[in-house]
């Protein structure tokens, strides 16, 4: 079973990441995300290559999503016994309630004081911290350091 879970993005269309190693928030384009020749996404700050730039919230909202899938198959289940084992004499099973779904919504970019920064070497862009469009980042693309 798969489940997808919806990110909007920002006015510009850029997606909110988070490096796993530094911690550190930026955003790169919905497009360049989905894109699948973008197997390897460098962290602007720290230049290391991750699989996982997940949010903490897309973390969280993952794990709601679980629980509720976790705890609609046991009730289903216990629902089902409850059916079977109804005209027997020596075990009956009884299913109370359903347990309360959490509430799971849209995940909005929350951080807006990040800056545009392009790198020419691979001709994309990324929002990162106004501090490190001064000093320097690294291509989300190829990993390379960027001062311009």
């Amino acid at each position: 079973m798969t489940t997808d879970i919806t990110i909007i993005s920002d006015e510009d269309g850029f997606i909110l990441l988070q490096c796993h190693f530094c911690g550190e928030y930026f955003k790169l384009l919905a497009s360049d995300i989905k894109n699948e020749s973008n197997i390897n996404i460098w962290c602007p700050y720290c230049g290391l290559n991750s699989r996982q730039y997940a949010t903490e919230e897309i973390i969280e909202t993952g794990m709601k999503i679980a629980k509720n899938e976790i705890n609609e198959l046991i009730y289903n289940t216990f629902k089902d016994l409850e059916k079977q084992t109804k005209n027997n004499k020596i075990l009956k099973v009884k299913c109370n309630n359903k347990v309360q779904k959490e509430e799971i919504s849209a995940i909005k970019v929350k951080i807006e004081n990040l800056e545009k920064k392009s790198y020419k070497c691979c001709n994309t862009i990324a929002k990162i911290k106004p501090i490190s469009v001064m000093c320097g980042s690294y291509c989300p693309k190829c990993g390379g350091m960027n001062y311009e």
